[in-house]
């Protein structure tokens, strides 16, 4: 083995071990990896951050901002709430929403595909008297089987088609994973609805008390167009709680009804009072119809001061720089004892108050004219400039952020229309697929679906950079003859030539590396191999590529193997070595129905 070859087996076993030692992030670790590479001399200084420019780079960062945009409208949310009946059983429940889950994180990135229905799983898990954790983990688990299944729908995927590409054979399509991919998915998702959600670990969750805010009082308005109009409240009251809300008073002509009447029907313009948590809220509006009531509504002509048209139109253009904030009341506050009417913050703050979250039982009669308490936790709508002008003279502690948002119907339906549009352009070839994608984030930022201030942070920047940094890596091995090298060693220590055993090994190996590193750094050290142990054999690459594909997106053992495992390590109150009893059988599981497959779809 030659000198530069032991070199990058030596850089490359550091940067794995740091990877799995976990004390520095992995977009350093990688960045640390590629410097060192040019230093040593085995990669070009002119190509180091050639990686940056890659397609499957582009393609990343697009996907995940176009996956806020439809985060950001209530599509997500709205999918999902729809098909899941609240009188369904614990496995019908389980199994739907896995299988949604699986079905959005074939289309947007699976990291947020998850973090949208952890509120749901959590949902369903305490209606059904289940500990959190016995939904979390098979939806999570359900979220890395559905992202196999398409060319956008994670990472490895996207690198495994650029190193197709590179050995002349072409980028692989949109729905050339699905074959295989949604065997292994169906299989797996069948799998944890059936039985993998009961041998989960039954775990209490902890620590949850200390972030919960209680749940807020907004007032929701019934609009013309809505759907509410002219049905029953019982009607509605069934909806809400679907997402966990509850109407506890209505508002109709300016006269609040504590208690109103379940057959009442509703009219445009009646207000409902309603409680929901901040995640249900979106939810609580998207299902109805509902919209959130213009602060300017409750004051009266006389209060109301007249606004130039110039005041007009920057309100219009500062409409879509808005955000929600939640501020607590501290007890030196100015607020205390005063009303939100009274201090007129739409037409001195530009804001609006949407909802109050107070401890203990709440007297709000109408959110407008309640007289604010210390503690209480406000829910605003404004610029960010705006709502620190406000906390800031009012004495309100900004909490961190959350993903609370409004849905916006138009704007959901455009996002899905652009959507489809740039997956269809990659699928019939139209167009490639990062430049499909970076059209479709540019429509988003033009239609203003994501905001420019909120483009880069839609971009997990630490991926970004470590796929940029680790491409030109890649390609050392090949230039190097390190991958050949040890696919030599592979094949004749274990494989011994023979081509199924060696598509076995790449997917075992691919597999475990997966369960302890990042999948994209996973799959961008393993697809040289892939691609040199199939031209040893003498067999077409695509199958050990599809393999790598596959093991890439099944990190099951650890939480640390993908971030959506390690999102449910809090809320389902695992510890590390909860992981593997359901994933120990999952990746045998899918081991058991690729290899067929493989064979079958991409035959060696």
């Amino acid at each position: 083995m030659q000198t530069d070859q032991l070199l990058l087996f030596a850089i490359l076993a550091a940067t794995i071990g740091l990877f799995l030692w976990g004390r520095w992030r992995h977009d350093v670790v990688a960045l640390a990896g590629l410097l060192t590479c040019v230093l040593a001399g085995l990669v070009p200084a002119a190509d180091a951050f050639a990686g940056f420019g890659h397609p499957a780079v582009i393609t990343v960062a697009a996907v995940l901002v176009l996956s806020r945009g439809l985060q950001s409208t209530g599509v997500v949310n709205a999918v999902a709430q729809r098909l899941l009946a609240p009188e369904a059983g614990a496995t019908l429940s389980i199994a739907v929403l896995i299988g949604v889950g699986a079905v959005l994180s074939a289309f947007m990135n699976n990291v947020g595909a998850m973090a949208l229905l952890i509120p749901v799983a959590v949902q369903t898990a305490s209606r059904h008297d289940l500990p959190p954790g016995k939904v979390l983990m098979p939806l999570a688990f359900g979220t890395l089987l559905g992202g196999m299944t398409t060319l956008i729908g994670t990472p490895p995927n996207l690198i495994v088609s650029s190193f197709r590409n590179s050995t002349g054979e072409g980028s692989f399509g949109m729905f050339d994973f699905t074959p295989v991919g949604l065997a292994v998915a169906l299989g797996g998702v069948i799998f944890l609805a059936l039985l993998g959600w009961r041998i989960v670990p039954h775990r209490e969750t902890r620590g949850a008390a200390s972030f919960d805010t209680g749940n807020y009082l907004t007032e929701a308005w019934v609009t013309t167009d809505g759907k509410a109009v002219g049905k029953h409240l019982h009607e509605i009251e069934r909806t809400l709680e679907a997402a966990d809300a509850q109407v506890v008073g209505m508002v109709r002509n300016a006269f609040r009804v504590t208690a109103p009447n379940p057959w009442r029907l509703l009219r445009a313009g009646d207000i409902l009072v309603i409680e929901a948590d901040p995640e249900s809220l979106t939810t609580a509006l998207a299902d109805l119809g509902l919209s959130l009531q213009a602060p300017e509504k409750d004051e009266g002509e006389g209060d109301k001061p007249k606004r130039r048209k110039d005041d007009e139109e920057k309100k219009s253009s500062d409409a879509d720089e808005t955000q929600l904030q939640e501020l607590v009341v501290m007890p030196t506050s100015s607020l205390i004892g005063r009303s939100i009417g009274n201090i007129h913050i739409g037409t001195r703050f530009g804001l609006n108050l949407l909802a109050i979250s107070r401890q203990g039982r709440q007297s709000i009669k109408r959110l407008r004219s309640t007289a604010i308490r210390a503690g209480d936790v406000l829910l605003m709508q404004g610029t960010p400039e705006a709502l620190g002008a406000f906390a800031g003279s009012f004495g309100g502690v900004p909490l961190a952020p959350r993903d609370i948002a409004i849905p916006n119907r138009g704007r959901a339906t455009t996002a899905v229309g652009i959507m489809a549009l740039a997956i269809a352009g990659a699928a019939f070839g139209l167009l490639p697929a990062a430049i499909a994608f970076a059209c479709a984030v540019l429509a988003f930022v033009v239609l203003r679906i994501v905001t420019p201030d909120k483009l880069f942070d839609a971009v997990d920047w630490p991926v970004v950079v470590l796929l940029g940094a680790l491409i030109p890596v890649a390609g050392a091995m090949a230039s190097t003859g390190a991958a050949d090298a040890l696919a030599q060693g592979l094949l004749g220590g274990i494989a011994q030539g023979h081509p199924v055993v060696a598509l076995a090994l790449v997917l075992i190996v691919t597999m475990t590396l997966s369960d302890f590193m990042n999948n994209a750094a996973t799959a961008a050290v393993m697809c040289p191999i892939a691609i040199s142990i199939a031209s040893q054999l003498g067999a077409a690459p695509d199958a050990f590529l599809m393999a790598v594909a596959i093991g890439g997106s099944c990190a099951f053992l650890t939480p640390i193997g993908h971030q959506n495992n390690t999102l449910i390590l809090g809320p389902g109150g695992f510890s590390f070595g909860d992981y593997w009893r359901l994933g120990l059988p999952m990746e045998i599981l899918v081991v058991t129905i690729s290899l067929p497959m493989l064979l079958w779809v991409w035959p060696l």
